[in-house]
């Protein structure tokens, strides 16, 4: 478009809204006037912009304004495509693909004040570190991206919305009392839910803690696996009911380590009233983890010998949760959760062998052939088939679903966990899309999932 087209539209504008305006500075390098609507709200100063090409240069001044030393926290969120959009995180690299959101910190490393930007996939996280001017040129061009932008300083606290439609809303809201400022050390110490220092009986018994709470050196990865799971439990807890009795099942619990922290931390620490079943096969392990029960006080943590796929003891059930269930056991566990319609499902797969038996023993696609003759491969790509199908099994059954990581792999290859929660209006959409996914990719590499039949003959008996 051309100078003076872009100045009978401007004209044009100015005489129709007869409004305030102002020069902003467009991503094509041409000045253009464009109407703000300046309001006070509740103590907030408002600032509105109705053309989202033009709202850049007010984003860049925005940040360049907060990214210094009183810069605490930055979070980006609503990404414009719902499977995450693609991202520039560090100038003269490739975008990353399917960002979902970004977290912004500041730290200093040898003395320069820096920005750590952490973004999110649904598996991964990517970390960079940026000056002030490069993450300000960064952040400015990401939010073309996102909706939403949550802002905090130690004098006021920002919020930058972005509708569907383009419109531009900057929010401004000045603190009464100054907050702390953030902590600038690149190695700060991570925090637990369960921190060390702090005793808890079951860590000791269980050989995690010490008598005086440190924890074990040998035992380190055990405690790290604890706290990351209290973390997804922690997500979810919006979506637990605080008015009633919550029935939560735990099928192949093992030792427990889980089940006791997740009773701990949900009865002792956050108080919920919860009723938690550990479900196993093994009779001497049972009769242990009762003991400690028993001797913790936990009234409401009871643990029964029994097979997965037989068991009937409940009608109702919250939250099932399966972590190294042996091969197709995950696949009854989670057929149990959906007829329960459990509101919540956490599973960590194990020894996915279904799958890649049914490789060996039918015909595979020709143009997989090249990954198939190779038998480490051939199992790794049938683990991942697997869970792939899980993940979308519960999906057509109702379930917002999300593949995650849940712990590093060089601590365990026992990594991927679902996350799986009931959608409050089921989607026939989604849910029709879904299974014909399923139908499709089954069909391709000629396999026949176990939770996809048990799935099938619920449906009929329903």
């Amino acid at each position: 478009m051309g100078k003076k087209a872009v100045s009978r539209i401007t004209e044009e504008r100015e005489v129709r809204h007869q409004e305030p305006v102002s020069d902003l500075l467009t991503s094509s390098g041409i000045f253009c006037k464009i109407r703000t609507d300046k309001v006070k709200e509740k103590g907030c100063s408002v600032v509105s912009y109705d053309r989202m090409e033009l709202y850049m240069e007010e984003i860049k001044k925005l940040l360049k304004e907060v990214l210094n030393r009183e810069f605490i926290r930055a979070v980006i969120s609503s990404p414009k495509e719902k499977a995450g959009t693609a991202v520039l995180l560090e100038c003269g690299t490739e975008p990353v693909q399917g960002i979902l959101k970004i977290k912004v910190r500041p730290l200093e490393k040898r003395g320069e004040l820096m920005f750590q930007l952490e973004a999110f996939t649904k598996t991964q996280a990517f970390h960079r570190n940026l000056n002030p001017e490069a993450a300000g040129e960064i952040l400015a061009v990401v939010m073309e991206r996102f909706g939403q932008m949550q802002l905090e300083t130690v004098s006021q606290d920002c919020t930058v919305l972005i509708s569907k439609k383009g419109k531009v809303t900057i929010r401004r809201k000045q603190k009464k009392i100054r907050a702390k400022a953030a902590d600038l050390s690149h190695n700060r110490k991570k925090r637990y839910i369960l921190e060390e220092g702090v005793k808890v009986p079951f860590l000791q018994d269980l050989g995690v803690m010490t008598q005086d709470g440190k924890i074990v050196h040998t035992r380190f990865d055990k405690f790290r696996q604890i706290n990351r799971f209290l973390e997804f439990i922690e997500d979810i807890l919006p979506q637990l009911d605080r008015g009633r009795e919550l029935t939560i099942l735990d099928f192949g619990c093992g030792k427990s380590y889980l089940t006791f922290a997740m009773y701990y931390y949900l009865h002792e620490l956050k108080k919920y009233d919860i009723r938690i079943i550990g479900l196993d096969l093994k009779s001497e392990v049972i009769r242990h983890c009762n003991e400690l029960a028993e001797k913790y006080g936990y009234e409401k943590l009871q643990f029964l010998e029994g097979d997965i796929a037989d068991y009937e003891g409940v009608n109702h059930v919250d939250m099932v949760v399966t972590l190294h269930a042996y091969n197709t056991a995950t696949d009854y566990a989670l057929a149990k959760a959906v007829g329960w319609n459990a509101k919540v499902i956490l599973s960590v797969p194990c020894c996915q062998h279904e799958i890649n038996e049914q490789f060996e023993a039918g015909e595979t696609p020709e143009v997989l052939a090249a990954v198939m003759e190779y038998g480490l491969l051939r199992e790794r790509f049938a683990a991942l088939v697997t869970d792939g199908l899980r993940a979308k099994y519960l999906e057509s059954e109702g379930y917002e679903t999300q593949v995650l990581e849940f712990i590093d792999m060089e601590h365990t290859p026992k990594n991927i966990l679902l996350r799986a929660v009931r959608r409050g209006k089921t989607d026939g959409a989604i849910e029709a899309e879904s299974r014909k996914k399923l139908e499709e990719c089954e069909a391709f590499l000629n396999i026949q999932p176990t939770l996809g039949r048990l799935l099938s003959e619920k449906s009929r008996h329903r």
